[in-house]
């Protein structure tokens, strides 16, 4: 387990194990991969991000995970597989997800973002790059793509 701060301060606990801190979490978050690019979306206000959001009443976590890659950047979920979880104090918590897509599709509205953003390679200095979220610039985002790299989902 990782215990860190977040961009904002707030204590969060990592896991990349089976739900360690609820088994039914109130949001999600989903690195996504189509055609071996980064699928991102554009929120107006904090920036590019990987998709996510809340779980909604009689949804899943991972219906909510296909939900919220298709509302935001209009993708297809194709392979979804659970990488793990986190919390952020004082009642936050999030599983983590990785996403094949399938097929991006052009949508009418990408609800409250401005829709896909495709990137070949993520920046190296993605903390301090003022186009990226600040959910992207804490410790989730790089333990995250390690744990993927490790279980040999990317090269």
């Amino acid at each position: 387990m990782y215990e860190f701060r977040d961009y904002y301060g707030h204590r969060v606990r990592l896991a990349f194990a089976d739900h360690p801190f609820s088994l039914t979490p109130g949001h999600v978050w989903v690195i996504c991969r189509y055609q071996g690019q980064w699928l991102l979306t554009d929120h107006p206000r904090r920036g590019l991000e990987f998709p996510g959001g809340k779980v909604e009443d009689g949804e899943t976590a991972e219906e909510a995970a296909a939900r919220e890659v298709m509302e935001e950047t209009g993708g297809v979920v194709g392979r979804l597989s659970y990488v793990g979880q986190y919390e952020v104090e004082p009642d936050i918590v999030k599983n983590i997800y990785f996403a094949d897509i399938a097929a991006l599709s052009e949508r009418d509205s990408y609800w409250e973002t401005n829709g896909p953003v495709l990137l070949s390679a993520l920046p190296d200095h993605i903390r301090t790059d003022a186009r990226f979220s600040y959910l992207m610039k804490d410790d989730v985002l790089p333990l995250a793509l390690a744990e993927v790299k490790q279980r040999g989902w990317i090269g």
